[in-house]
């Protein structure tokens, strides 16, 4: 919930999704319109969509258990070195090193050099102390989040600064965090663009169905349906919503009435809204599809 999803949206959310679905099991016996509808508020649904996937899998191959190993946690939908690792290191607090956009940042500039993704997660492991994984990688991620920020680094207060060889330079361009593999560059624009589409669709959908000839109206582009329609297929692909005579639904969702298009679509905050790089728990937007992993809608 947290990946590009500020900490004071998500609280609230997580306490009313974990009493919903305390476990892997329940989440896995409920549709995906059930856990995207507990999803609403956090955008990016189709994280949803893979906590579902992930649950279902785990319960089928996993005893309902979420396994404790990296290698099994990869094979889940949706979860990638990053969120493997994270789980490794903060749920069975085991001695691997985690890699986010503030920690790939920080290695990069203590290096001096732009590095590859191979080298950032090599260079975190190697600092990573024994017995120390849960509170090693937590002061990581706030050294990033509080010192070494994207604008305007607090060298000064950095435990780092003795050995930070972009300091030792005099903190010259180009930033060597800049050409980094694993540190996250600027969003596109939302106003207008297709992840605000899909949210207000998503966001009807939570209510109830939506006939296929209302989809343009309710992603917000009336005179538009052709680009609606392109959304709408997306959505299809991905496994966000289903079609059927005439009518659009979230997978497993039953509605007896139809042709529900809501007026709140066009007068709430859309929940794929992107946040202010200022309002992320790490300072600045943290894109954890860094190996292909939770990519946004």
């Amino acid at each position: 919930m947290l990946q590009q999803t500020q900490a004071s949206r998500v609280l609230p959310i997580y306490g009313r999704f974990l009493s919903r679905f305390p476990t892997p099991a329940r989440c896995a016996s409920s549709t995906v319109a059930d856990v995207v509808d507990a999803w609403s508020g956090l955008g990016y649904n189709r994280r949803a969509l893979h906590l579902h996937r992930a649950a279902t899998a785990i319960v089928e191959h996993h005893g309902g258990v979420v396994p404790a190993d990296l290698d099994q946690l990869r094979t889940l939908p949706g979860v990638g070195q990053y969120t493997a690792r994270a789980v490794m290191a903060f749920a069975f607090e085991a001695d691997v090193a985690v890699v986010d956009t503030n920690v790939a940042r920080t290695l990069a500039r203590v290096s001096g050099v732009a590095l590859t993704t191979r080298a950032v997660q090599a260079s975190a492991d190697a600092v990573a102390p024994k017995g120390l994984g849960w509170s090693w990688n937590q002061a990581m991620l706030d050294l990033g989040a509080s010192c070494c920020r994207a604008r305007q680094p607090r060298c000064d207060a950095c435990p780092l600064a003795a050995c930070c060889r972009w300091r030792a330079g005099g903190r010259a361009d180009p930033d060597p965090a800049r050409r980094s593999a694993l540190v996250s560059g600027g969003q596109s624009s939302f106003a207008g663009s297709d992840r605000q589409g899909r949210g207000r669709l998503i966001a009807a959908l939570r209510a109830g169905s939506v006939a296929v000839a209302d989809a343009a109206r309710a992603s917000g582009w009336p005179d538009d349906p052709g680009r609606a329609e392109q959304v709408v297929a997306a959505l299809e692909r991905e496994g966000l919503l289903v079609r059927g005579d005439g009518e659009l639904r979230l997978p497993g969702q039953r509605y007896e009435s139809a042709h529900a298009v809501h007026e709140h679509v066009g007068g709430r905050r859309d929940d794929d809204a992107p946040l202010p790089a200022d309002a992320w728990p790490h300072d600045r937007q943290r894109r954890l599809d860094l190996t292909g992993e939770e990519v946004a809608v």
